[in-house]
């Protein structure tokens, strides 16, 4: 770990977690909207190459020196991995060192491009909710199609999405990513009433129980769940003030080049207006998991019309990956 000092000016006061691996084009882009914001204090993270992998090794020295180039007052933290550790472990070790030292925080990885209005919206919730526990995060992706939800510039959603967000140290030590909790949680009355559509539980439950098994190479869907166990919400811009510029073969998570979800566009917020009360916006929360996690397509007719798809699509995965 480096330090670099500066002296202060008054800039953004929020310290920002820059999560980085191998990918210069994306760090760049985002990198630059990190400059424009000028953080006072910049930790950057990167995960190590992968054993054998020779091109990772030349992109991750790359990154690591697009990601420090910092031309403004600011003192910098570094945690360079030299093992590769993967994304499951490598992300929620680095917010884990992000908050040995501060109490709150923006978090952002090398593909998610924010509007510079999304520093502002996470400094001024960031400060207004330090102390509510209710409050979990402040989220920066937005997936209403255009919908506004409510009459201020945010509401609130039980999904604490991690395109582009902000948390606190209070909420981040509740991280469990193992989720011990989950089998006494998925047979409890408290699940089901937390889950009371029956097709959005089931398309929890099989995630969760893949996630306690250790199946599952993420470390963001423990996030949802251990959220969801403590019944908090997040506070959700009414615009999208991040763009996934990462979709494609060089992501871990986001292969598809054709999604709806890749690069959407991002939109000034203006001044921000605050919700008179926190409650979660259930309308929104409904048509997120419809249309952005595809539970439309698991409830009839729309899971007979789509079967024969998943199918092809199926046979088509196996295939490749019997081809490599």
């Amino acid at each position: 770990m480096k330090n670099i000092k500066f002296k202060s000016s008054r800039l953004l006061k929020t310290p920002v977690l820059f999560l980085v691996f191998n990918r210069p084009d994306t760090t760049s882009k985002v990198f630059e909207k990190i400059r424009q914001a000028k953080p006072q204090r910049l930790y950057v993270a990167s995960d190590g190459p992968r054993i054998g992998n020779d091109v990772d090794k030349e992109k991750v020295i790359m990154t690591r020196d697009i990601a420090t180039k910092v031309d403004w007052p600011c003192e910098i933290k570094t945690l360079f991995r030299e093992k590769n550790l993967g994304c499951k472990k490598a992300c929620s070790t680095a917010i884990n060192w992000f908050f040995e030292y501060e109490e709150m925080g923006i978090i952002l990885e090398d593909d998610t491009l924010p509007h510079l209005d999304f520093f502002t919206f996470c400094e001024n919730l960031l400060v207004r909710y330090a102390n509510d526990e209710k409050i979990t995060a402040i989220i920066g992706t937005n997936f209403q199609n255009g919908k506004w939800r409510g009459d201020s510039s945010y509401y609130f959603s039980k999904f604490a999405h991690v395109w582009g967000w902000a948390t606190w140290k209070r909420s981040w030590v509740h991280y469990q990513l193992d989720i011990p909790f989950w089998p006494e949680w998925r047979e409890s009355n408290a699940w089901l009433n937390y889950k009371s559509d029956k097709v959005e539980r089931k398309y929890w439950k099989n995630i969760f129980d893949r996630i306690y098994a250790g199946e599952i190479d993420t470390w963001c869907y423990s996030w949802d769940a251990c959220n969801w166990y403590r019944n908090v919400v997040a506070a959700t811009p009414n615009v999208n003030l991040i763009s996934n510029i990462g979709f494609g073969e060089n992501s871990t998570h986001t292969k598809s080049t054709d999604s709806e979800f890749s690069n959407m566009s991002i939109n000034k917020l203006g001044p921000i207006t605050h919700p008179k009360k926190i409650l979660r916006n259930l309308e929104a929360d409904r048509w997120t998991f419809n249309h952005h996690y595809g539970g439309k397509n698991l409830r009839f007719p729309y899971n007979w019309i789509n079967f024969p798809n998943r199918v092809i699509r199926y046979i088509l995965k196996r295939l490749k990956e019997f081809l490599k």
